[in-house]
């Protein structure tokens, strides 16, 4: 079979990353690039050895897959003319502005056979990626994401830009909708909410509590899992995680960890119980280029892909209500202001 012939739409920071990294992917082959800034096109163009396209419409011509990585407004229109052409899409997180469109997009995609990728890039984290052996059923998770000022992104509220990342990961990992919310943010150097926090309860019982601010003097992006038996950190800009857990008869040993050491025991004699620990990671992973890779082999081998629609869609609509309760209590006070 031969290469995939792929395309990416808007190289503005993220978009020139794709570009770049699909040159690394084996079987695809970069067929061009569009952007409506024709100056930023061409600088791409010429320092990638890239064709740049005119058109949308002429990049859609050339490839068998495009990559959306445009503002977010603009991804239902692409999608869906890309879909309509017969392409499959990798689209950018968020999905799409609202679930409607999202879920016309599954509808089309369906209609025409093609697939669609959601880009939620810490699916593929190292940290990440170390978990896979491990049997995950959180009852309570903490998440923080915490990134310095910057003017990219402040068209949308932290929960769309950062958290959102976050939501995806637990609704992934708990599997089970969301029963209860409540947030509260606030918009400090920009006209939308900077920082925020959600307390998201789920039908199984389970309890998030998830943090993201991009006002902040520190980088950070950690979440931790508590489990029956097992508390587990995962640190996703150093890509490691760290689980500290009582082990029982019939587990499967965990690879590519450290090998774990005793931290001692509970109890004595037959009623003794080890607490273990293992630090787990994955090296020289690039989250970027394995998400663009397995939405190429899920093309080729007609895979279902690793991040689908569906998904993206699911955490659109977390974020939504987030953001609806985030409002409402910012009504409260602003009602108890005035009385």
């Amino acid at each position: 079979m031969d290469k995939i012939r792929v395309g990416v739409a808007g190289v503005g920071h993220l978009g020139r990353l794709h570009a770049s990294l699909y040159k690394e992917v084996k079987d695809a082959y970069l067929a061009g690039i569009f952007d409506a800034d024709k100056e930023k096109s061409a600088a791409i163009s010429k320092e990638l050895g890239v064709k740049a396209f005119d058109s949308y419409d002429q990049l859609l011509e050339n490839v068998d897959a495009l990559n959306i990585v445009t503002p977010t407004s603009t991804h239902f229109d692409l999608a869906k003319k890309a879909i309509l052409a017969g392409k499959h899409v990798f689209i950018e997180k968020p999905i799409t502005r609202s679930t409607n469109e999202a879920q016309q997009l599954i509808d089309l995609a369906a209609e025409a056979n093609t697939l669609i990728q959601v880009g939620h890039i810490e699916r593929f984290n190292p940290a990440m990626l170390a978990l896979q052996d491990v049997q995950l059923e959180p009852i309570f998770v903490e998440s923080h994401r915490l990134a310095s000022f910057d003017p990219r992104g402040t068209d949308v509220a932290v929960i769309l830009d950062l958290m959102i990342h976050d939501l995806d990961l637990i609704l992934h990992m708990v599997k089970s909708p969301p029963k209860k919310i409540a947030a509260s943010g606030v918009g400090v150097v920009s006209s939308t909410v900077d920082i925020a926090n959600a307390r998201i309860e789920f039908e199984n019982g389970c309890v998030a509590n998830v943090t993201a601010s991009r006002i902040s003097n520190k980088k950070m992006r950690k979440m931790r899992l508590f489990q029956k038996d097992a508390y587990i950190s995962v640190d996703f800009v150093e890509g490691f995680s760290e689980i500290f857990y009582i082990p029982h008869e019939g587990d499967t040993p965990f690879k590519d960890g450290t090998l774990a050491f005793s931290l001692g025991k509970i109890n004595e004699g037959e009623n003794a119980r080890e607490i273990k620990y293992n630090r787990l990671e994955r090296k020289n992973v690039n989250p970027l280029l394995k998400e663009l890779t397995m939405f190429v082999d899920a093309i080729r081998n007609n895979l279902e892909p690793p991040v689908t629609a569906q998904d993206g869609m699911a955490a659109l609509k977390l974020a939504n209500l987030v953001l609806k309760e985030i409002q409402a209590h910012q009504d409260y006070i602003d009602r108890h202001k005035n009385e």
